[in-house]
């Protein structure tokens, strides 16, 4: 098998979790296809295939023949530089040669081009990029960028045909309330009791408002297998047959008074379905909220430099290696590297870090990131779906379209659920005819419809992947993505976590601690003499004792002369004086006598702090020290996760005194010390052995063997690069309450999850017999079967308004 590749593609024309197990198992047929994953709440696949063996091509033909459509981005574009066919030509193969464009249509006349393309696969920037390598440009020609799935649009065509449904169906309920003794005195025309007024009033509601069930079932029944939309199709065409029937038969015989006509429910139930799908469409276009956070932070457009000229470009098309101009209180547009200017940036939307970063010469600027007080110059090093910013969308996208287990077991369920609903209708029909009112058709077909009605499993196909993407949604704004639904569902499984000590307990930086002069000696000489020695050094320890100098505003002076000593620390001249600053060894070779801090010494290297002596020509002047301190927030996130019954244990390369230190000071249960890189997937898998359930936390890239063995691996604080291969979950705070958050939304959303399975299997299972009793009307039934998905929707946006112990 050759290299594989994965793609997502948007689908058209579900009605319920039906049709995507049916697009799921059609999909997994092809040959070369290792796997298909169809989410209904999002409407889309995700295809991992051979590309030697199968292409997207085969996957489009075959959703649309199973009776569904592919939806594409589409965009316009207006070409420079074309002078004749050949061009146009040459334009047109490149693009439609793509990963990702499914047809680009170039029109020399016009000279513009319009592409359909999966925006998933490709960008407009990558298009361009392509086009100008030809020798050409394009220039997107209009700002109004549709997307074939179109909530806004969808909702309002909704919304018009429920309009004029509701105004047809309100005569016919009408007349229905007055049927009840309780409501008798209500006023009712005789025209609309007409069997063939009301035929001329359901008509419509039936074959127009409801011509998107005939054709959705036709679908489904050609493709030999049965959805929501037939259960629909079917209940509510024997109700409007048998009233046609019984209204000829009544005009026929000359009865007197009205007959007992169902048109109204038929009307009634597709009215209400189609209300609880406008009711659905907009609550589900809230799941995706978080997404559409994530992308409103993104600027519109960029002030680049071209042919010595700045000028104002729209987002997409900035290239690689463009200069950038970000002014002050602007958003830093794409990722790149400063080349001039300094500021402080805000970059809380990816760090959660309020207090600004500052910024120079050299230093990366991340995407839709604000530029607080400075001129920034950057060039572009990463552009379109390169970005930081996209790359936390397409983990955000990526695991609100994949499924967790426990969804697999529903579609399961769903996939039997209409075909055993028609039999339990057509037993119950049966049993109404034969046994409960025998030979009478209009009492067996009321519950047999109403069976057909209210057992949809719309609810049921809903339950899980809405939750998974409120619940993803909602902890991607906390900082916390999870790479797939799966990992959601088995974090809350977790017993154990292992955590790095360098980044993720700790800071990672060396600061300055302690200054412990001798007698003598004043705190602020002993540091301008050792910050001073330290300044030509670039060792880190040298760079934290001149930092810590800095910050307390210590004169530093330039050094005679410097002179590093391998396994002894260093010696310097400074206004005349040499200056030993060092070990143990170093002092006993220029003969100082450090016998009476040794105390001092022992007390600073038992908290895990670098002590260094500091001679003064012949004469001991002090002791400092050096540590690379604890995260403010370690203690108080590892006690959240002992409040969450976990063991924590730290796993250090560090030394055992160093790292017994740092687990005390943070209430670490146990700390495994001195293990190398290659030694830290060991460890992890003997604790496994023990059969705790284990996820390892590190910085996504030395931890990267650990992180891969874990049962879930957790990337803390990476910043630009998103540790996204690293990692089962990357932490975008550099903060360990990630990690008990992580935990948190885990099992909120599981527990979210089965409050709406047990909603829709205990609706179902209990509704069924009800209706076969004939203890339900169907219109009932109908308005029962609509407003049950809308309430498990509902209830997974409530994960939106999450509120953790963390206090975020």
């Amino acid at each position: 098998m050759g290299a594989q590749k994965e793609v997502n593609l948007q689908i058209q024309g579900m009605t319920c979790a039906a049709c995507a197990n049916r697009i799921e198992k059609g999909l997994n047929k092809i040959e070369g296809v290792e796997n298909a994953n169809v989410n209904f709440a999002i409407e889309k696949t995700k295809v991992v295939y051979d590309p030697d063996k199968t292409n997207v091509q085969d996957f489009e033909d075959k959703i649309e023949k199973l009776g569904y459509h592919v939806a594409h981005d589409k965009q316009t574009f207006d070409i420079s530089g074309m002078t004749c066919a050949a061009c146009a030509n040459k334009i047109e193969k490149r693009l439609n040669k793509m990963e990702g464009v499914s047809n680009a249509s170039v029109n020399f006349a016009l000279e513009n081009v319009a592409v359909d393309y999966d925006q998933g696969q490709v960008t407009a920037g990558d298009m361009m990029e392509a086009v100008k390598k030809l020798g050409y440009s394009l220039k997107v020609q209009s700002s109004k960028e549709e997307t074939a799935n179109n909530k806004g649009e969808e909702i309002r065509h909704q919304t018009g045909k429920f309009i004029f449904s509701a105004i047809l169906t309100l005569p016919l309920l009408w007349t229905m309330v007055t049927h009840f003794e309780f409501t008798s005195f209500i006023y009712s025309p005789d025209m609309l009791m007409n069997p063939w007024v009301q035929l001329a009033l359901a008509a419509p509601v039936q074959f127009i408002v409801g011509a998107q069930f005939y054709k959705s079932a036709y679908k489904a029944l050609k493709n030999g297998s049965a959805n929501m939309d037939v259960l629909v199709a079917l209940g509510t065409t024997v109700a409007f047959v048998y009233s046609i029937f019984l209204g000829y038969e009544w005009q026929v015989q000359g009865q007197t008074g009205m007959p007992e006509l169902y048109f109204e429910a038929a009307a009634v139930i597709i009215t209400l379905i189609l209300l609880g799908k406008l009711f659905e469409v907009r609550a589900k276009g809230r799941t995706g909220q978080a997404i559409q956070k994530l992308l409103g932070m993104q600027a519109k457009t960029a002030r680049v430099i071209r042919n010595g000229k700045e000028q104002e470009i729209a987002i997409e098309e900035v290239i690689v290696g463009d200069v950038v101009m970000v002014r002050p209180g602007e958003k830093i547009p794409v990722d790149g590297q400063i080349v001039k200017g300094e500021s402080a940036v805000d970059e809380s939307m990816i760090t959660g870090e309020s207090i600004p970063v500052d910024k120079k010469t050299g230093d990366v600027a991340i995407g839709s990131t604000i530029n607080k007080n400075g001129l920034l110059t950057m060039e572009a090093t990463k552009v379109g779906k390169d970005t930081a910013l996209s790359q936390i969308v397409k983990v955000v996208e990526e695991a609100q379209g994949s499924k967790a287990d426990i969804q697999r077991v529903a579609d399961k369920v769903s996939g039997v659920f209409v075909p055993i609903v028609v039999g339990i209708a057509l037993v119950t029909g049966l049993v109404w005819y034969f046994f409960v009112a025998p030979g009478d058709l209009r009492s067996a077909l009321v519950p047999a419809i109403t069976v057909l009605v209210i057992a949809c499993p719309c609810a049921l196909g809903l339950a899980t992947p809405t939750s998974v993407m409120a619940g993803s949604g909602r902890a991607a704004e906390l900082g916390v993505l999870f790479k797939g639904g799966e990992y959601l569902e088995n974090t809350r499984n977790l017993n154990t976590i292992v955590l790095d000590k360098t980044g993720t307990v700790t800071k990672g930086e060396p600061e300055l601690t302690d200054v412990l002069p001798e007698q003598g000696f004043t705190e602020e000489e002993v540091l301008a003499f050792v910050a001073s020695a330290e300044n030509n050094s670039e060792h880190p320890l040298a760079e934290a004792i001149v930092k810590g100098a800095k910050a307390k505003g210590v004169q530093i002076q330039e050094t005679d002369s410097f002179e590093a000593i391998p396994g002894y620390g260093i010696q310097a001249s400074v206004d005349g004086k040499m200056i030993f600053v060092g070990t143990r060894k170093l002092m006993k070779r220029e003969n100082i006598d450090v016998s009476s801090v040794e105390d001092n010494m022992a007390d600073l290297e038992s908290d895990g702090k670098t002590a260094m002596l500091i001679g003064l020509e012949n004469q001991l002047a002090g002791v400092i020290a050096v540590a690379d301190t604890v995260k403010e927030t370690s203690k108080t996130a590892i006690q959240r996760m002992h409040e969450q019954g976990l063991e924590v244990i730290m796993l250090t390369g560090d030394n055992q005194r160093t790292a017994d230190a740092i687990g005390k000071q943070v209430g670490i249960d146990r700390v495994i010390a001195e293990v190398v890189p290659e030694q830290k997937a060991d460890e992890v898998r003997k604790l496994q052995q023990e059969g705790k359930k284990v996820a390892m936390v590190g910085d996504g890239v030395n931890d990267a063997p650990a992180l891969a063995v874990a049962d879930i691996g957790m990337a803390i604080g990476t910043g630009t690069d998103v540790a996204i291969e690293a990692a089962d979950i990357t932490l975008m705070r550099g903060d360990l309450n990630s990690v008990a958050d992580s935990v948190q939304i885990s099992a909120k959303t599981m527990r979210n999850i089965k409050q709406n399975l047990f909603f829709a299997f205990f609706y179902n299972s209990a509704s069924i017999p009800v209706a076969a009793i004939g203890l339900l009307a169907p219109w009932v039934a109908g308005a029962a079967m609509a407003f049950s998905s809308v309430s498990v929707v509902l209830n997974a946006l409530r994960l939106q308004r999450l509120k953790l112990k963390g206090g975020q």
